[in-house]
Parts: structure tokens; C-alpha cells; sequence
């Protein structure tokens, strides 16, 4: 097979010397601004993490927001250097904590669709108040959802337009300033204890990314494997940490509320914090910013360069820059079949 594999690849570079010759560039995936800051709101439930460069309040800014839906029972203090790490690729990343009674559970901090609502009416009213550390930054016509485990669900349930009673009280459009959505650890299934799993048809209008680590002991790979398969539309992507657990975006592993993970990373915590930081950042700025770097990052070259990461990937054809007789799009796809075989053994 890896003869196979590398005709491929040989296949793919005759495609791309066919006419005029790809040139390699390099593209640095390091966050825009080596400065963040952030606030509590008055109420005292929602962390605010936005960049903070020299010359925020002279420049002409304007970033996109990021609502990051927790984990079941997971205070939202625990995502501090993950958002933060976000809000450095050009967003202000929303945190909030919902608390609220789930049954049979009890009460609890648990996501929930009509929070994405909230938070833009929220995010409205600090941009617009004076004394708002982000007023006239925050850019309230495109929004990105990210998501851990249960938050996750909430978020591709909104996406999906389904009302399911753990993860929403009332059916609500999803609004259109959502522009797209990364979510760790998940999955949306209706019976996701019980197998065969059967899992909900995601009929989405926008971009969806899935995130998942390969020791996930509480959300097993393949559910979020079956829910990439089960998104009807691209652009899509399913990204893979190779050694993360459940808890890889939080800021330790098996924080002090949620069910624990009784697998045991073996990726270092700062790194797996990074890296899904990473990879939700350049997938946001590709699909809300049009960033065609960062396009190109999460589509084609992110997974050679990270040697922590695959990717699976689908996008829409026309969505890249044709060169040569048949296009780095179709040759790109090419080459990362191929590479990834190679790399598995396969």
C-alpha cells in the first residue's frame, strides 16, 4: 500500500508541474497578537478574553466573536489559556457559565442553545456601552461556536436546527451572524450510550470542524467519528490530537467538577492546550475572515507540519486557487490520501 501511496503523491506532482510550476510558501500558524487581556462581566458569570495590542483603542479593530460553549460541569475558569490562546488569532472569546437544572442530573453548569442568542445581545450591549473594556472592537455581525463535550453537542444541535431536551428548552433559528464552528470532544447522537449509536444528520449552511483526542475516554473517537461522517455539507473537517484525552483543552487534565477521564494523556497539557487552540483559531479565521493562509493551513499543509495532528477534510471545490491542468484543490486531496497512508503504514 505504500507503493501505492507514493504513486500518488507522483501522480499529484505531475499534476502540479503541468503547465505552470507550484511554488511552496511559508506561512507561519503563530497567533496575530502576542498580547491578550480579559475581564469578568458585572454579573459575575461571563470571562471576556480579547487581544490587547498598543494601539487597540487608536487602531482600526474590529474582531469577530468566539462563544465558547463549556463541558458538562466544567467551570468556565478552566478554559483560561485555551481562549486566551483564541482571542490571539483576532477574536473576543466569550466564556460564560450557564447554570441551570438538567434532569435527571440536578442542577449544574450545562450549555444550552438559547445562549448563543444571549451572547450576542450581551455582546451588542458591551460594545456599545462606554465603559465596556471592548466597546467599538468587537465586530457583532460574525460570530464563531466552539465547544467541549456536552457544549459541543449543544453547539451542533443549534447548527443542525434539532431541539434535543438536553441541550435546549426552546426550538430557535440559528442566528446568521454564525459564520462557523469547532467543537472538541463531542459528538450529536441521539442514543450515544447505547449501540449501535444513532447519530443526527447535521444539515449545516456553514463550516464545522470536529476535534478529538485519540485517548478520549469519555467521548470514544469514533462517536465523533460517526458525527463527522453524519455532517452533510463541507467545508468540514475532522482533526485528530494524537495522545489527548477528554480534557486536553482545559487547563488541567481532569479539572475538579466533571466525570473524569480515566485515560491518561501522553501529549503534554500546555501542548494539547496549543494545539486545539491552534487549529480552532486558523479554522475560524478561514471560514469567518476568508483568511486564505489559514485556509490553506487547516486544508492542505497544517497536518505535514504539526506532527501532532491528522486531518480528514472536506471543502468546496471551488473554495482554492486552480494551477497547473487539474488544480492544487484536486491535487492537494491527492496528496493528503496519500500522505496519510504513508504515514499510518497503510
Amino acid at each position: 500500500m505504500k507503493l501505492q501511496a507514493l504513486s500518488l503523491i507522483a501522480i499529484s506532482t505531475i499534476i502540479l508541474t503541468t503547465g505552470k510550476t507550484a511554488t511552496a510558501t511559508t506561512f507561519n500558524p503563530s497567533p496575530l497578537f502576542t498580547d491578550v487581556t480579559s475581564y469578568t462581566t458585572t454579573s459575575g458569570v461571563t470571562d471576556i478574553y480579547f487581544p490587547n495590542p498598543s494601539d487597540l483603542k487608536t487602531g482600526n479593530y474590529s474582531f469577530p466573536i468566539a462563544l465558547l460553549l463549556q463541558g458538562a460541569n466544567v467551570n468556565k475558569s478552566n478554559y483560561s489559556n485555551y481562549a486566551s490562546t483564541v482571542a490571539r488569532y483576532g477574536f473576543v472569546v466569550v466564556v460564560p457559565n450557564n447554570e441551570r437544572e438538567l434532569a435527571p442530573v440536578g442542577e449544574g453548569l450545562f450549555a444550552e442553545t438559547s445562549q448563543i442568542n444571549a451572547i450576542l445581545a450581551q455582546m451588542r450591549a458591551e460594545t456599545s456601552n462606554p465603559n465596556s473594556p471592548v466597546v467599538g472592537i468587537v465586530n457583532t455581525e460574525k460570530l464563531g461556536l466552539l465547544g467541549h463535550s456536552f457544549g459541543g453537542s449543544v453547539g451542533l444541535s443549534a447548527i443542525a436546527n434539532v431541539c434535543l431536551p438536553r441541550f435546549c428548552s426552546t426550538q430557535a433559528s440559528l442566528p446568521i451572524e454564525v459564520k462557523a464552528g469547532a467543537f472538541y470532544a463531542t459528538g450529536l447522537a441521539r442514543t450515544p450510550n447505547v449501540l449501535p449509536v444513532e447519530y443526527i444528520p447535521i444539515n449545516n449552511s456553514i463550516p464545522v470542524a470536529l476535534l478529538r483526542g485519540t485517548l478520549d475516554g469519555i467521548i470514544p473517537p469514533f462517536v465523533t467519528d460517526g458525527t463527522y461522517n453524519n455532517i452533510q455539507n463541507p467545508p468540514k473537517a475532522l482533526i485528530s490530537l494524537t495522545g489527548a484525552n477528554h480534557y486536553g483543552i482545559t487547563n488541567t487534565n481532569n479539572p475538579s467538577g466533571p466525570f473524569p477521564d480515566r485515560n491518561t494523556p501522553t501529549i503534554p497539557q500546555d501542548v494539547a492546550i496549543e494545539t486545539l487552540a491552534r487549529w480552532s483559531g486558523l479554522f475560524l479565521r478561514a471560514s469567518i475572515l476568508n483568511d486564505k493562509e489559514a485556509f490553506k493551513y487547516v486544508y492542505f499543509t497544517g497536518d505535514v507540519a504539526d506532527p501532532n495532528v491528522t486531518v480528514i477534510s472536506e471543502r468546496v471545490p471551488e473554495s482554492a486557487p486552480t494551477i497547473g491542468l487539474f488544480g492544487i484543490g484536486f491535487a492537494g486531496i491527492i496528496i493528503n490520501y496519500a500522505r496519510k497512508r504513508v504515514r499510518n503504514g497503510r
